[in-house]
This record gives structure tokens, C-alpha cells and sequence, in this order.
């Protein structure tokens, strides 16, 4: 299976929502909390972004919570 990373914040439902659809289709992933974290603010302001969530999946990125995106980039 490809890295997954997910960038999310505290107040974010939607970052709930990816982590929550990760972990019920047994998705391993690797969260990176940009309200907790500067280095990984910068990285996904670096990518581009400024809102979360964003998914990285081996080098596809799908920003916000796009299930059919998130199920067809996995593999589902």
C-alpha cells in the first residue's frame, strides 16, 4: 500500500471525517496536525496549501474530504 499522510487541525470536522473513513477501511496514515505543528504547517504551505485537510496518497494529493477521491486513490 501507498504512504498515506493526512494534514489536519483541531477544529477541523472534516479532517475527523478522512481519519475516521481511514480507520474504518483499516488504512494505515500518518497525521500531521498543523495547529500542533509549525514544521508541518510550513510543509503544507510549501505544497500549496492553506486549508485542511489535504491527503497525500504515494504522490496524488486530494485537498478536503472527497470520499470517492480518498476510495478510488486507495484502491477501495
Amino acid at each position: 500500500m501507498k504512504d498515506v499522510v493526512i494534514y489536519t487541525s483541531d477544529g477541523c470536522q472534516y479532517c475527523h471525517a478522512a481519519k475516521d473513513y481511514m480507520d474504518e477501511n483499516n488504512v494505515k496514515y500518518t497525521e500531521k496536525n498543523i495547529s500542533q505543528d509549525q514544521e508541518a504547517r510550513k510543509e503544507l504551505m510549501k505544497k500549496g496549501h492553506m486549508g485542511v485537510p489535504v491527503t497525500i496518497i504515494g504522490d496524488e494529493e486530494i485537498v478536503g474530504f472527497d470520499q470517492a477521491k480518498l476510495k478510488e486513490a486507495l484502491g477501495l
